[in-house]
């Protein structure tokens, strides 16, 4: 027996099949191993996870079911033994109990280093994703692409951005970096509707340079953009309370675009649907010049106090983020008058498309909270395309084809107001607050004048406004007729 590397010879008819099973084990129990535990050793006095120890924290517990165990590339590189399999581990299984595909880059073997047999089993596995309708984990911890295989190495990477595109609005994509991803690789959580990033261990960097603070320019549009631009972790901490934020979201995430998101019964809700929110009087100050956070306002409606938010360091002027009301999923984008006094800017107006994007394509409905002064007025934005950018969110609430609400807060002012889709933007409902004023140059009428001509569909209690909008979206539950029967 040998594990090395050379072609076995086809076993003769009398073979002893007992001998070829133990032959079996002892391949893949090696194989999953891994390289050496000096490999494994080096990885954990990092504070790092080996692949398949974090595969285990992602599914349930014996569901994960491999694929490409025994891949291999081909030989005639400097690499001895050609040690299984290639560097990458693929597969499926279970978390929630929810059918999931994943892969996940093995740091130990060629540092994560794709090839040509590595990338092939990465396209193998996307496409069972999709044939599938299934949702689509990454973990990221590799070093670009294999050098020595040259530019085959490159079209494999080719290979897997052109099926990010084919999924792209089809599947959830969600993308989690743990270690480099380097070159073409730092490429593949951009293209992931949600990203994560493990805070100290991610090195995401188009270039060899390694990129220690991990704040790159990644456009991904769901629970992880930090601090530089659009990337950053949903949840603080390390790998483990990375992979437990993975799976929490897609406890909320549908299968696929002809699936509604799963929900929860009325019954098994510990949260009255009807339940009071006398405490917003004592959150939101009626002075619009006072600021206040407006992440407790969320809390203080959804079902639980239970808040997923995305892209919570970057463009902190709006929040984005999924919940429930009543047991049904819902994206909320709130202006955040806390930071900038919730004016939006170039970046806000990104980040909130993104995600209102991401919530019609998977059939999400759409909670808007608006607090809103205006733009912010600085030079900077409108050469940073502030109008593009603006038009970019009225695009894509426009477009959007959920059940949309509108609630105001406070201030709605001016052109910022009609983005953060107002009425007249095509959402659904619109609700006001008594205290509430929207204006546009010097004409600013309050609540009743709004709703006189109809800018409003009616001025509401705010002890009440948890039980207004799950009337409301259960209301426009009939817009879910569009979607077909789901994918099995």
């Amino acid at each position: 027996m040998t594990l090395t590397g050379e072609t076995h010879a086809p076993r003769r008819n009398g073979g002893d099949p007992r001998a070829g099973v133990a032959e079996l084990f002892a391949i893949t129990d090696a194989a999953r191993r891994g390289p050496s535990a000096a490999a494994t050793a080096a990885l954990h006095a990092r504070g790092r996870l080996t692949v398949r120890e974090r595969l285990a924290l992602l599914f349930d517990d014996g569901t994960f079911r491999e694929i490409d165990l025994l891949r291999r590339h081909r030989g005639g590189g400097p690499h001895d033994g050609r040690p299984h399999p290639d560097g990458v581990v693929t597969g499926w299984g279970r978390a929630g109990g929810r059918k999931v595909f994943a892969y996940a880059d093995d740091f130990r073997i060629y540092g994560g280093q794709l090839g040509e047999a590595y990338a092939g089993k990465i396209h193998k596995v996307m496409d069972l994703a999709l044939a599938a309708g299934a949702p689509l984990v990454s973990l990221h911890d590799g070093a670009g692409a294999r050098v020595q295989e040259g530019v085959g190495a490159l079209a494999g990477y080719g290979g897997i951005i052109r099926r990010c595109a084919r999924a792209c609005g089809v599947i959830p994509q969600v993308s989690v970096v743990l270690g480099p991803c380097v070159g073409a690789a730092a490429c593949l959580p951009a293209l992931a509707d949600f990203v994560f990033l493990a805070p100290g261990t991610a090195q995401p960097n188009l270039t060899a340079q390694p990129n220690l603070t991990a704040q790159p320019s990644l456009t991904g549009a769901g629970v992880a953009h930090a601090g530089g631009e659009e990337t950053e972790p949903v949840v603080p901490g390390g790998e483990r309370e990375c992979i437990a934020g993975v799976r929490a979201l897609l406890s909320m995430l549908p299968p696929n675009c002809h699936s509604r998101p799963p929900s929860v019964a009325v019954d098994d809700l510990d949260d009255p649907p009807g339940r009071a929110n006398d405490r917003l009087l004592d959150l939101v100050p009626a002075d619009s010049d006072l600021a206040y956070d407006v992440r407790p306002v969320i809390e203080e409606i959804v079902d639980g106090g239970q808040f997923l938010q995305v892209q919570a360091g970057w463009a902190g002027n709006v929040v984005c983020g999924l919940a429930r009301l009543a047991g049904q999923v819902v994206g909320i984008v709130a202006s955040q008058p806390a930071v900038l006094a919730g004016a939006l800017d170039a970046d806000a107006a990104s980040k909130a498309a993104r995600f209102v994007r991401t919530c019609d394509a998977f059939n999400i409905p759409l909670v808007t909270l608006v607090d809103v002064p205006g733009f912010r007025p600085a030079p900077s934005q409108e050469q940073g395309a502030m109008i593009r950018h603006a038009a970019t969110l009225a695009c894509a609430y426009g477009a959007a084809t959920v059940p949309r609400v509108q609630l105001i807060l406070r201030r709605a002012h001016g052109a910022a107001y009609v983005v953060m889709d107002s009425r007249a933007l095509g959402a659904d409902l619109s609700f006001a607050w008594p205290t509430n004023e929207i204006g546009a140059g010097r004409e600013v009428v309050h609540s009743y004048h709004a709703a006189e001509r109809g800018l409003v569909d009616d001025v509401i209690d705010p002890a009440r406004t948890r039980a207004v909008l799950v009337d409301a979206l259960d209301a426009l539950r009939g817009k879910f007729a569009r979607i077909p029967e789901p994918m099995r």
